[in-house]
């Protein structure tokens, strides 16, 4: 499956103030899913945010806030997959239903919630691309046995720099001028 900005959609997985830091390399993943959605912003690529149980695991990170800028959609959860969460499940129905089949994603912890929002969605046929070095777990035994899982299962292992390549497709245009900075 090749990415392209028109058929995507990005799902930032609870990368969350109180969580974060327990993370194995949670800043090194919270960096890559905000080039993610800086990205996505630029393309016009709708950006959905879960939050774990906000109440008790904090908002999400701030520089990521800052990086969506009030462009993406955040909602709570308390399930772990966010597919089965009513909210999130519908905001993500809605954007497929208008030709935006494909799930970039990515979040913490990558042996839970995403590994269970990949698998959901996979079983519901969206086309799910989960971005590797912007999820993460706090044992990084666990962030491997869950990528490895995941590609068993069929679902596209991807970095955020082959996104980005992608979802632009070409150099030389003015989204391309733009979006290099994120990458150098």
């Amino acid at each position: 499956m090749l990415l392209t900005c028109d058929a995507a959609q990005l799902l930032v997985v609870d990368i969350q103030e109180k969580l974060l830091p327990a993370m194995h390399r949670g800043e090194h993943a919270a960096a890559q899913a905000g080039i993610l959605i800086r990205a996505a912003r630029q393309l016009g690529v709708p950006i959905t945010i879960s939050e774990q149980y906000p109440r008790g695991l904090g908002p999400t990170v701030s520089a990521l806030l800052e990086a969506a800028a009030g462009e993406a959609c955040i909602l709570p959860k308390t399930h772990f997959s966010c597919h089965r969460a009513p909210g999130i499940a519908q905001r993500l129905g809605e954007l497929a239903s208008k030709g935006r089949r494909q799930v970039v994603l990515c979040g913490i912890e990558a042996h839970i919630c995403v590994t269970q929002t990949a698998l959901d969605l996979h079983a519901a046929g969206y086309g799910v691309a989960v971005v590797t070095d912007a999820i993460d777990s706090r044992e990084p035994s666990s962030k491997a046995v869950a990528i490895t899982r995941l590609v068993q299962a069929g679902i596209v292992p991807v970095t955020a720099e082959m996104v980005l390549f992608e979802w632009l497709g070409e150099a030389g245009t003015a989204d391309f001028k733009a979006l290099l900075p994120l990458i150098k």
